[in-house]
């Protein structure tokens, strides 16, 4: 196998509440396993509202409580040369799922997934979006959680430095 980073794209709708979070919490779950090394991940947004933007003071709390730091993650817009580039591109919901499907480059239609789908027989295929209804702890553990899990079946069979 190659010494090529993985390279992981989140996307939400503005990039300031659930894709940073995703980001975040995958990227914590990396240096806790102390494969930080084998991962290039980021996040974006299908919309254009908050381009350079810090995440929401809200997921930024909800972090925060777990140990995760998201200050330094700025919001940007998914982009064609997106596609092109990352391994995976996991949407936090349907929606966003389905404006990116429209926009991918159909050879590349098989980078796309539902970031739930990594939680075996989960019933809820959608991340909440927490900017007008809250829950953004809930959201920072479905997320922390179905993170661990990707890891897990990314990591297999790959050896710690």
């Amino acid at each position: 196998m190659s010494s090529e980073k993985t390279k992981i794209l989140f996307v939400c709708m503005g990039n300031i509440c659930r894709s940073p979070t995703a980001e975040g919490a995958f990227r914590a779950q990396t240096r806790k396993r102390g494969v930080e090394y084998l991962f290039e991940i980021d996040s974006a947004g299908t919309h254009a509202y908050h381009i350079g933007e810090q995440p929401d003071a809200r997921s930024q709390q909800a972090a925060d409580k777990y140990g995760v730091d998201l200050s330094a993650q700025r919001a940007r817009q998914v982009c064609t040369a997106d596609f092109y580039y990352y391994d995976y591109i996991f949407a936090m919901d349907a929606e966003n799922l389905a404006e990116i499907t429209q926009i991918c480059p159909s050879e590349y239609q098989n980078k796309l997934a539902l970031m739930l789908d990594n939680i075996p027989n989960n019933n809820c295929k959608s991340v909440p979006d927490p900017y007008f209804a809250g829950r953004f702890d809930d959201v920072f553990l479905m997320l922390n959680r179905a993170s661990s899990l990707l890891l897990d079946k990314l990591t297999k069979g790959k050896k710690k430095h």
